[in-house]
């Protein structure tokens, strides 16, 4: 387990459902794909190392679990605006998504 945090160290994490508008496979890496996220207003590119746990087709018009203000960095050639939540159970990934269907943007508290 990792030491415990404060309310606020939780408060700065900016968590947002996004739907996912494209997704396609990375051109240089085996494990990422690269997700075209919605969020409000907002349209982000994300790269998420699910590859193999699910197909680009599988994502796209789903709603996500997006952590919205990581800093920005480049994955092999490809910017990453934010960060996919999913969780890891026995070598098998799970994107965390809500259970109804939710406004694109809105806060995960």
């Amino acid at each position: 387990m990792k030491p415990e945090i404060t309310y606020d160290d939780f408060s700065k994490l900016d968590l947002r459902v996004a739907t996912v508008l494209a997704a396609r496979e990375h051109p240089n890496a085996d494990k990422l794909l690269l997700l075209t996220v919605r969020m409000g207003e907002i349209e982000k590119q994300i790269v998420a190392g699910i590859r193999g746990h699910y197909s680009p087709d599988d994502l796209v018009g789903t709603q996500i679990i997006v952590l919205n203000n990581l800093e920005e960095a480049v994955l092999r050639g490809e910017e990453s605006c934010g960060m996919l939540l999913a969780a890891s159970d026995a070598g098998e990934v799970i994107v965390l998504r809500p259970d109804k269907k939710c406004a694109d943007g809105a806060t995960v508290r």
